[in-house]
């Protein structure tokens, strides 16, 4: 998988690993993740994140 969604801009969010240079973390869709166990609700509350949320789950193994 290439992993081309996830930033890391030492200017931004501390440093952490961002959405699309967005001011979502990594950190916040695992969390995210955690209050939507099914992830097809997930999905459907932020349809534009799909893609995002599967390479976030890929770079935290």
């Amino acid at each position: 998988m290439q992993i081309d969604r996830i930033t890391i801009n030492p200017k931004q969010m501390n440093g952490q690993p961002c959405i699309r240079n967005m001011r979502l973390t990594v950190k916040r869709i695992v969390e995210l993740l955690a209050v939507y166990p099914d992830r097809s609700e997930l999905f459907q509350e932020f349809p534009e994140l799909e893609e995002d949320i599967q390479q976030a789950l890929f770079t935290t193994h």
